[in-house]
């Protein structure tokens, strides 16, 4: 089925957001078993293999669509020094895909493509899950202090 050319490209983008996620991810996650924060590194480690999933499914509509699937392209990648920076960088990473999957669904109403917003919109259900687990991350290293935090964190 051919597919509208601006959606497809809409898909690469938020492709390449997905890409950058993975590793971005996968970094942190390492980052903190590395400093002996095994439960940390798990969630973290999970959050990336979602994005691996959001990241195939793109795939398999845009080809699906008739388009290629761009993997070579990522967005700017942050990688925080510590914990707390971690989270602020993940915290933005979740907060442009949620916009960039909105206005993906919204195009793909425009383009009368129900199937990919309907596709895009559990995505974006997926992403609004990682909000929150990083905000309720956020809100307990407020209230706990950082050093009561990571002590709750070791393996």
């Amino acid at each position: 089925m051919k597919g509208d050319p601006k959606l497809i490209k809409v898909l690469n983008s938020l492709l390449a957001d997905e890409l950058s996620a993975i590793n971005q991810y996968m970094v942190h996650s390492e980052m903190c078993d590395a400093w002996g924060y095994e439960k940390l590194h798990k969630v973290i480690e999970k959050r990336a293999i979602d994005e691996m999933k959001h990241a195939e499914k793109l795939i398999a509509r845009i080809l699906f669509l008739e388009g290629l699937p761009i993997v070579s392209e990522l967005k700017p990648i942050f990688i925080g020094t510590d914990v707390p920076k971690m989270y602020d960088f993940d915290h933005k990473a979740e907060e442009m895909a949620i916009k960039a999957y909105n206005d993906a669904i919204d195009l793909a109403g425009e383009v009368k493509d129900q199937a990919t917003g309907d596709l895009l919109q559990t995505i974006l259900n997926e992403e609004d899950e990682h909000m929150d687990e990083i905000e309720a991350t956020q809100d307990q290293i407020k209230q706990m202090s950082l050093q009561i935090f990571l002590t709750t964190k070791v393996g």
